[in-house]
């Protein structure tokens, strides 16, 4: 039924050039996406918003090109990924991603900030493809199926880098006083 609405959805955008039925797409996953470039930016707020609006512009262009061969879901989180490895790949020095403070004011009104800082340092570790599969897997609840397809690698592989992400965030939150003692 989900998946329904959201194709009825874009033929509503691409046969009528309907917005409105285009802003209730953004509606629905606005929340998802800034979350999922929250997660990848390590919690650079401005950035994910920034990252987000060119998703969404970028869905809204191209969306006749929508084929229906995966969910809009998958599709969306395919063109946000394209999004920020383009980003990363723009900027002349990536060492500035892992140097990123934490957006003070965002983590200020979040609860935990504590615990939050230590998850955003934890996925500053992590490789990019590990924390794009750590963050769509485990918060973003996606199957290894959907990560494959969005980011294009073979199932096995996702599993692989799912499993050396989880051991370094495992190593790294031990390492931090988050043992199970």
């Amino acid at each position: 039924m989900n998946q329904l609405n959201d194709i009825s959805l874009v033929v509503q955008v691409v046969v009528f050039r309907n917005t409105k039925a285009f802003d209730q797409l953004v509606k629905k996953y606005q929340s998802p996406v800034r979350r999922f470039f929250l997660n990848l930016t390590c919690g650079d707020s401005e950035l994910s918003d920034d990252l987000a609006q060119d998703t969404f512009i970028k869905a809204y262009t191209n969306i006749a090109s929508f084929r229906n061969l995966s969910s809009f879901s998958t599709w969306l989180y395919r063109i946000a990924y394209n999004i920020f490895y383009d980003y990363i790949r723009s900027r002349k020095e990536t060492a500035d991603l892992d140097a990123r403070e934490i957006d003070a004011a965002n983590s200020a009104e979040q609860e935990n900030i504590g615990q939050k800082m230590d998850i955003y340092r934890s996925l500053k570790t992590l490789k990019e493809i590990e924390r794009t599969c750590i963050t769509l897997f485990y918060m973003e609840d996606l199957s290894i199926e959907k990560i494959a397809g969005i980011t294009g690698i073979p199932t096995g592989t996702v599993k692989s880098h799912l499993s050396r992400g989880k051991e370094k965030l495992a190593t790294y939150l031990k390492q931090n006083g988050y043992d199970k003692n």
